[in-house]
C-alpha cells in the first residue's frame, strides 16, 4: 500500500503518545513480558513510523519489562521448498553451496515486518542463535528468553517460546491475525503425533561455513486462524484497536494450552 493511500485511510494521525495510550487501554502493563507480532501498515499513518511504535512499546512495559519479537530469517532454508517465488531447479545445489551462513548481527528478518526488523537492530536488543527462527529481546528477562535456542525442535520448550511460556508472558497481536501467532507452534511441538520433516540451513561451526541438515516437526499454521477463532470465543482474550489496527492480547500459557487441546481434538483426532 502506498503512503498516500495509508494517509487517506487513517482515521486519526497516530503518534507515539496515542499508540502508548492505546497499548495501555488494550492491557499492556509495566513489567510485562510481551511477545509482539506486528504490522506497521495496519496501524495507519504513524508519525515516526516503526521508531515511534517501538518507543511506545518500550514505554508501556517500562524499564522492568521485557519485549520479544520474532526475527526469523526464512531465506536461510531449503530452497526446494521455496514457493513465493520458487527458484529454477538448476540453482538448488549452488544455493546449498553459496548461501551465507546465519549471522546474529547481519542476517535480516524476512516477512516479520518493519517493526520487528528495526527492533532486532537496537543496541539493547539481543538475538537468539537459531539460523531460521531466531527471536530478539530487550529488557529485564531478555537473556533468560534468548539463551541457548536449540536447533531442533525449533519451537519446543528449550526455545524462546518455551521460556516465555514458563515466564507467563503475554502475546500481543498488533494488527496481525492468528496465522502469525508463533506461540501456537509450541503447542504443535508438544504434541506427540506431529509429523517430522528434513530441514536445512547454512551455519558456521568451528569457523567453517557449511549446509547443515536436521530433523524437526512439520509445523503448519494453516489451521491457526480456526484455533484463534475458537480461542476468542472461549478464552480471556482482550480485543481492541491501536490506531487503525485490530489487536489482541492474551496470556501465552492460555493460548498454548488451548491450542494444544484444539489440535488434539481437531487435527490429531485419529
Amino acid at each position: 500500500m502506498s503512503e498516500l493511500r495509508t494517509i487517506e485511510l487513517t482515521k486519526n494521525m497516530n503518534t507515539l503518545d496515542s499508540i502508548y495510550n492505546d497499548l495501555i487501554k488494550l492491557g499492556v502493563r509495566k513489567r510485562d513480558i510481551l511477545l509482539v507480532h506486528s504490522s506497521l501498515s495496519s496501524l495507519g499513518w504513524v508519525c515516526g513510523g516503526a521508531q515511534a511504535v517501538l518507543m511506545a512499546l518500550k514505554q508501556a512495559v517500562g524499564t522492568s519489562g521485557t519485549l520479544v519479537m520474532p526475527s526469523h530469517s526464512g531465506e536461510i532454508s531449503d530452497p526446494t521448498e521455496w514457493s513465493n517465488p520458487p527458484v529454477p531447479k538448476e540453482w538448488i545445489e549452488k544455493i546449498y553451496e553459496s548461501m551465507p551462513a546465519f549471522d546474529i548481527d547481519l542476517s535480516p528478518t524476512r516477512g516479520m515486518g518493519r517493526i520487528a526488523e528495526l527492533f532486532r537492530t537496537l543496541p539493547e536488543s539481543i538475538r537468539s542463535n537459531h539460523p531460521q527462527v531466531s527471536f530478539s529481546a530487550s529488557g529485564k528477562y531478555a537473556n533468560a528468553v534468548i539463551d541457548n535456542h536449540q536447533l531442533t525442535p525449533q519451537f519446543g520448550m528449550n526455545t524462546p517460546l518455551g521460556k516465555l511460556y514458563e515466564l507467563n508472558a503475554k502475546v500481543l497481536l498488533l494488527g496481525v491475525n492468528y496465522d502469525s501467532c508463533t506461540s501456537f507452534h509450541l503447542a504443535e511441538a508438544l504434541n506427540g503425533k506431529m509429523p517430522r520433516k528434513k530441514m536445512g540451513a547454512s551455519i558456521i561451526e568451528n569457523n567453517k561455513r557449511f549446509w547443515k541438515w536436521f530433523d524437526d516437526y512439520a509445523y503448519d499454521a494453516e489451521d491457526f486462524e480456526q484455533i484463534g477463532k475458537a480461542f476468542d470465543e472461549n478464552s480471556n482474550v482482550t480485543l481492541g484497536e491501536i490506531g487503525n489496527a485490530k489487536c489482541r492480547i492474551f496470556n501465552i500459557k492460555a493460548g498454548v494450552d488451548f491450542a494444544g487441546k484444539w489440535l488434539q481434538k481437531n487435527r490429531f483426532n485419529t
